[in-house]
């Protein structure tokens, strides 16, 4: 199964990019990984909130392909502990996914075409964090679940 995470934007904090590379590097250790950045719109300010999720689902529908279990990160999906993401990570596993491709929306969240073609939905927090945030703190839980399901010391409970 290959893991990709579609985001919106490309990281503008250097900072923040290094330490996602890193845990992308680790990850790759244990399954394939990509993060794939879909360029931002330009000239924003003339569209409203809707049409720019408009514009922003046609270029998402554009990088997924058929068979893809597609999983939104949205405030409003549902929560788990660590270990439970890692359990549920290893069933996507074992029901021969292909491709499990997570995506991040755009400022304004998602068009409700893509709420359709996604099969769940995950929050990582009840708390609102900066795209640019949810990046490292998405691969460094993608990280942890392949530690998780391998034993690994990286996890402690």
């Amino acid at each position: 199964m290959k893991l990709l995470l579609l985001v919106i934007g490309k990281t503008t904090d250097r900072h923040l990019q290094v330490l996602i590379d890193d845990y992308a590097s680790r990850l790759e250790h244990y399954v394939p990984f990509a993060l794939e950045v879909i360029p931002e719109l330009k000239s924003t300010k003339a569209l409203t909130a809707d049409q720019q999720k408009t514009m922003e689902a046609e270029l998402i529908k554009k990088q997924l392909q058929a068979g893809d279990h597609v999983v939104l990160l949205d405030e409003h999906g549902a929560e788990r502990h660590s270990v439970d993401f890692a359990s549920w990570m290893q069933k996507r596993m074992n029901t021969g996914t292909r491709r499990l491709v997570f995506i991040v929306g755009g400022p304004y969240g998602f068009d409700a075409s893509i709420h359709a073609l996604a099969k769940e939905e995950i929050s990582l927090s009840q708390m609102t964090f900066s795209h640019q945030l949810i990046r490292l703190l998405f691969v460094e839980q993608l990280y942890r679940a392949q530690t998780i399901l391998r034993g690994e010391p990286y996890h402690h409970e």
